[in-house]
Order: C-alpha cells, then sequence, then structure tokens
C-alpha cells in the first residue's frame, strides 16, 4: 500500500469497482427479503447544498446497514424535473420570460437545463459514493413516469375522486399559475389598518380593513350575532365609501369581536373567509384583481393598476373626502406562495381538484399505521390533515409539467379523456382516437399541466412500475422506508399517502424518516 491515501485515486477506483461490478443493483432473483427505500428525487431547481447531502447520508446509512443485515436492498434515484421550479431556474439562467416564448420553445429549453443539471446532481452523488442502484433511475418528465402519472388521475378521475369546478382558487400573480394551500407560507409584514366611515342612514359604521382597494369588491358587512354594539344595524344597508352603491348587514358567529371595530368588510376575495362567506350565503361575484396582479379596467378610480399602487392611491382618495377616521401601523400574517415569496390572491377559476375532504379521518389512521422517525414529526401531519379547508388543486396554468390526458368537446363541452393505451399522451399534439357521445369530432386540448406534487406523489408506483410490463407492485409495495425531510410533510408525505390510499387501499411505506435542516447564521437554512 502506498504510505498516503490518495483519496481522488482510491475513491475513482472504489467507484468504478461499483460501477462495473453492479455491487448496489437490486437483484431481482434474489429470494432474500426485501428492503426498498422510497428516495426523494431532488428538485431540479439550482445547485445542490450541504441540506441535501445530509438528508440523503441519513438514508445511506440505512441503505448499507441493510445490506450487512442481509437484506436485498431496493435504493432507486430519480430527479423531480417537471412543474415550477424548474421553469423558474430556467427563466433566471436563460434570462427569458416562459410566456414570451413560443411553448415548444420554452419546454425545449427546460428539458435542455434540466439534463446539465442532473448530470452535475449525479456526478456530486456518486462522487460521495451513494449507494443507490442508479439503473433504477427516473426523471419525473420522462414518458414511463407521465404515463403512470396520467394513469393515476385517469383512475382518480373514474373513482369521482378528481373533478372539475369553476370556483375561487388561490393563485400567484408572479407565477400566473393556481397554486394548493400546501404550497403556501405565512410571513409576517408592516401593514397599515384603516378605519372606513361607511354610511348606514345618517350614521357611520367604522370597518377597519388592511385592503382597501377592495372596496370595490365589497359585497356584505358582517358583525357578531352577540355583539350589542351592533345589533341595531343587522338587516339594514350601508354604502360604501368612493362607490356609493349600498351592501347588507348580515351576521356571522366567526366575526371576531375584538378585531378592528368588530364589523367586517367581505369582499371578493381578500381571504379564505371571505370565499367561505360568498359560499355560505351565495353572496354575489364583484371582480377587482385580475390574474396578472392589475386591478380590472372596468373598477373606477383605480383600474389597470397593480395592487399595492391602487392601495395607495384608493387611500389618498378616501382621506380626500373624509372617509378615514385613523390609520394604525400594525404587523399581521400573510400568505404568500412558497415559490417566490409573492402574496397570495384568490381569483374565480376553473381548475381540477382530487377530492382529499371528505375522506381526513383515513388520512389521519393512516398516520397511525407508519413509523415516524423522529415520533413526533407526526403532529406535523396530523395537524395539517385536521386544518385542511381547501381540495388539492393539481392543475397549473404552466408548460414544463405532465400534460392531462383529456380534451373538451367543442359541440356540447363533455370531457373525453384518453385511453390507457395511447399514454403517454400530449392533448396539445393528439386528437382523441374517438368521437364525442354527441357525435361530434372536434375538440378543445386541456393546456394546463400537472401539478409536480401529482407527480411525485406516485414515487412509489413509479418505483415499482405500477401498471407497466415489468410492474413489480406485489414485491415492493408498501415500501420499507420513505426518507425525507420536515418541510414536505404537507406535500411529498402527505399527497403519497392520500395517492396510495385510493389506488392501493395501503400505506405507501412502513417507516417514514424526517431529517432536519442544516442552519447557518441567522437560522436560514
Amino acid at each position: 500500500m502506498k504510505k498516503n491515501y490518495e483519496f481522488k485515486q482510491v475513491e475513482k477506483e472504489m467507484q468504478n469497482f461499483w460501477r462495473e461490478n453492479t455491487i448496489y443493483n437490486f437483484d431481482q432473483e434474489s429470494q432474500n427479503e426485501i428492503y426498498s427505500i422510497d428516495t426523494p428525487p431532488p428538485t431540479v431547481s439550482g445547485s445542490l447544498h450541504i441540506g441535501h447531502i445530509f438528508s440523503y447520508t441519513q438514508a445511506e446509512m440505512i441503505a448499507r446497514f441493510k445490506r450487512m443485515q442481509g437484506y436485498n436492498v431496493f435504493y432507486p434515484f430519480g430527479f423531480d424535473d417537471n412543474g415550477l421550479p424548474t421553469e423558474r431556474l430556467v427563466e433566471k439562467e436563460e434570462s427569458i420570460i416562459a410566456k414570451n416564448l413560443p411553448r415548444s420553445e420554452f419546454i425545449k429549453r427546460c428539458a435542455t437545463v434540466s439534463e446539465k443539471y442532473e448530470k452535475e446532481f449525479k456526478d456530486l452523488w456518486q462522487s460521495l459514493g451513494f449507494s443507490v442502484d442508479w439503473s433504477l433511475q427516473y426523471e419525473t418528465i420522462n414518458p414511463m413516469v407521465q404515463r403512470i402519472s396520467q394513469k393515476s388521475f385517469i383512475k382518480l378521475l373514474k373513482y369521482g375522486k378528481a373533478y372539475m369546478k369553476e370556483s375561487p382558487v388561490l393563485w400567484c400573480t408572479e407565477c400566473q399559475t393556481s397554486i394548493a394551500q400546501a404550497e403556501l407560507e405565512t410571513i409576517e409584514k408592516d401593514t397599515t389598518f384603516n378605519y372606513l366611515k361607511f354610511k348606514v342612514g345618517e350614521e357611520s359604521l367604522l370597518v377597519a380593513t388592511t385592503r382597501p382597494e377592495l372596496l370595490y369588491g365589497c359585497v356584505c358587512l358582517f358583525v357578531n350575532p352577540e355583539d350589542d354594539k351592533y345589533k341595531k344595524y343587522i338587516g339594514k344597508n350601508a354604502t360604501v365609501p368612493l362607490y356609493d352603491y349600498k351592501i347588507p348587514i348580515l351576521t356571522d358567529n366567526k366575526v371576531d369581536m375584538d378585531k378592528g371595530t368588530g364589523v367586517v368588510m367581505c369582499a371578493t376575495f381578500g381571504d379564505s373567509t371571505d370565499v367561505e362567506w360568498y359560499e355560505t350565503y351565495k353572496l354575489p361575484y364583484r371582480k377587482v384583481i385580475l390574474s396578472d396582479g392589475t386591478i380590472d379596467e372596468s373598477v373606477p378610480l383605480i383600474g389597470g393598476l397593480k395592487v399595492l399602487i391602487a392601495r395607495k392611491q384608493i387611500v389618498g382618495l378616501l382621506l380626500e373626502n373624509g372617509f378615514i377616521l385613523e390609520s394604525k401601523n400594525i404587523t399581521h400574517t400573510v400568505a404568500v406562495h412558497e415559490r417566490c415569496g409573492k402574496e397570495v390572491e384568490i381569483l374565480p377559476s376553473k381548475q381540477w381538484y382530487i377530492d382529499i375532504l371528505t375522506n381526513k379521518d383515513q388520512f389521519l389512521k393512516a398516520a397511525d399505521e407508519i413509523n415516524w422517525y423522529p415520533e413526533y414529526m407526526k403532529n406535523r401531519y396530523v395537524l395539517w390533515v385536521e386544518n385542511l379547508k381547501w381540495d388539492w388543486c393539481i392543475s397549473r396554468q404552466r408548460y414544463f409539467g405532465v400534460p392531462f390526458p383529456i380534451w373538451y368537446c367543442k359541440n356540447c363541452g363533455n370531457v373525453i379523456i384518453a385511453d390507457e393505451e395511447m399514454l403517454p399522451i400530449n392533448p396539445l399534439e393528439t386528437n382523441p382516437d374517438k368521437s364525442c357521445s354527441c357525435g361530434a369530432n372536434e375538440f378543445i386540448p386541456e393546456s394546463s399541466v400537472f401539478d409536480t406534487w401529482a407527480t411525485s406523489s406516485v414515487t412509489p408506483q413509479i418505483n415499482a412500475k405500477w401498471g407497466e410490463e415489468n410492474d413489480i407492485s406485489n414485491r415492493i409495495l408498501p415500501m420499507s422506508l420513505r426518507t425525507q425531510a420536515h418541510e414536505i410533510i404537507r406535500t411529498w408525505a402527505f399527497y403519497t399517502i392520500v395517492k396510495s390510499l385510493y389506488h392501493t387501499n395501503q400505506i405507501p411505506w412502513k417507516d417514514i424518516m424526517v431529517s432536519g435542516f442544516v442552519l447557518a447564521k441567522k437560522v436560514r437554512k
């Protein structure tokens, strides 16, 4: 042996030896008990960091230990290379904006950039000596994965678990797409509580709001039925300042008597409570904010302006006309899109959903059947499920994703579902192989793509090649272990449990090992 350990030389030799002799490959013929690991496919959104190395090293320890115990270890690796994170990486790297390019050209650029980063990621993983079976590698945009993802959607549609509806939806005006509740983060933000004078007859009724730009969208005022201060106003009409139209004063127990003045402005839409009231009380819809974050041109006084500019302008007009009694600086919590940090709006839109609200008890029961390491991480999952308010919105108005395998009949609007034999399919490029039940042969393709989690949530099925010729579902499902970070319990862990229960009536894995963050200064990951 050499006097000094030349790690660059020795490690390279060992890695070549492992690869040439398929040391870490899953043995299809072995009769040994299988230990299968559902490894997290890193998102192709930029460079890897120490947090990736930290969490994957923990999984690596388990894989090597199980091999030493004699298990036939199934240890795959994937890349999550479709969806918004990849698109934003491409826009940043190439200094382009997706909507300014032909869709096909942008998708081509996404594929090229993904391939480059995936090679870098793989080189790094191999240089670290991770013992994954690279013959099991998958990408969430590859044809087999698209087929499995589209098949999952079709089955949920036929089960009645996937549906489309037009309703208020969480919307990111920066990314120009609908988003799901799980993609929200909350931040503390300084803002102003403006105390506005609404007229009720000859009297003034004070209403505190942080969003005066939504005045034109105000459809009613709410007070708490137990609030003695406002009982005399219940059932009367109030006049909206500046816009001079009348709205009813209604009651709801959700109104916090101690917040602001105890009178709440319900506008379409300021927050999720507005949506709840809109649906419960069958309130009218008044359009104010558009999908690009500007005020609709039809809105008097502020039409065409960006939201923050409109807010400043409307406050000025309210002051000028004596409608603001006082303004207070406050710090409050606002919801932002986790991908870009932009405040989220709620807009009416036609989207595809997966029903999760009706099966919350089933999802909670599943958590008890899984071993959580550390055990307290289960509480995060339980709290998330218990507090779900929205079904899972799975459609995204983006480009680099798995297409919905459906069309709409131009004549009657009927949904045409692709036959499974046609999958994977892009409805923008291929027509159905059948006529509509009404006899028509002209179709409108669905242009939205799946939320990236709608595909990542079937990683156990991808690993098992569910429904493919070489399907090994009966050998590896449920998988032995899922490893992942704690911040995606509400997305990856939850959605995987949902899909597994819906498709296989069983939990996706027996154990889940949740890692923390490696923190830098100022407690930043």
